[in-house]
């Protein structure tokens, strides 16, 4: 109970400190556009608008990082879970697929142009990016996960809304693209070798991702498969974050208690809060931690 007890304490700070500039200064609400690069093609939910815009005030809102962390008593709660678990506070780490481990290599856009002009796709980058935002957000109705096995009807359906085009030849060949080492690169250059220090403290790893069943071979693609001790897909799951679901199958496969694990993720609404509800400590990519080695020392493992 104490410790979920400081974790809300954590959250209430940060949402109050974060909803005073959040109408008025984010970047969604004063142009209305979610940025390019929070958009994931075809694998992996996007950034939630609210999500994006809360992450990119907090910094401004606390000052600094390191000043943040002592207003809001970070230090004091690692400092509880040292005296908890010992000087590793974490038995394992979930990470997040797209936008934290890796990211898309091309503007989306980008690449549904270049290779729709072939099939007679003669839109724009922008009509292309305008249209996939408006197919996005609506409610999917053919089924009540997006990622049902290889997610194909999902991203046919997205496909044909951006580009008008539902040839699909065209449509193969874009979804097969995104399972090669040309569409994505890792967020963190030290990953390997941040996770191979954590694995031989024995802290366990594991993927937690909204991805369908070509999460795998992507894997293989860049040859990070083998850093992970599990991997937890909605696809294979059926459980999309925030449900707890997901994370706590994560943790069943690692053979963790979900208090033991840590998930970090660069979605506030799909990854911090999601698994926070699942019981897991959690921590938001690109504002409370920026490099898998600020992870792993903050953890407690020295890299």
């Amino acid at each position: 109970m104490a410790l979920i007890s400081a974790r809300t304490k954590i959250s209430r700070v940060l949402s109050t400190l974060s909803h005073k500039n959040f109408l008025s200064r984010s970047p969604f609400f004063s142009n209305g556009v979610q940025p390019v690069d929070r958009l994931h093609p075809l694998g992996g939910f996007g950034r939630s608008f609210a999500s994006s815009a809360v992450a990119s005030v907090e910094h401004d809102a606390l000052g600094s990082r390191a000043m943040g962390f002592e207003i809001l008593g970070v230090k004091d709660y690692e400092d509880y879970r040292r005296s908890l678990y010992g000087e590793i506070t974490h038995k394992a780490l979930l990470v997040d697929a797209v936008g934290t481990l890796v990211v898309p290599s091309q503007p989306m856009a980008q690449i549904y142009r270049e290779i729709g002009e072939k099939y007679g796709v003669n839109y724009s980058e922008g009509e292309i990016l305008n249209r996939y935002r408006r197919a996005y957000e609506k409610p999917w109705g053919g089924s009540r996960l997006r990622y049902v096995s290889d997610g194909k009807p999902f991203w046919q359906y997205i496909v044909s809304s951006s580009t008008g085009c539902s040839d699909s030849q065209y449509f193969e060949e874009l979804y097969n693209y995104y399972t090669t080492n040309k569409a994505w690169h890792l967020c963190d250059p030290d990953a390997e070798r941040v996770f191979k220090a954590l694995r031989q403290a024995g802290v366990k790893i594991a993927i937690v991702s909204n991805f369908d069943t070509r999460l795998r071979p992507l894997l293989r693609a860049l040859k990070c498969d083998h850093w992970f001790d599990a991997v937890a897909v909605s696809a294979e799951v059926e459980a999309e974050k925030p449900n707890p679901t997901i994370f706590l199958k994560a943790c069943e496969l690692l053979g963790v208690r979900p208090e033991e694990a840590l998930h970090v993720g660069d979605d506030r609404r799909n990854d911090v809060w999601g698994a926070r509800d699942a019981g897991c400590d959690a921590w938001l990519w690109g504002s409370d931690v920026h490099s898998f080695r600020e992870v792993a020392e903050r953890i407690g493992v020295k890299v």
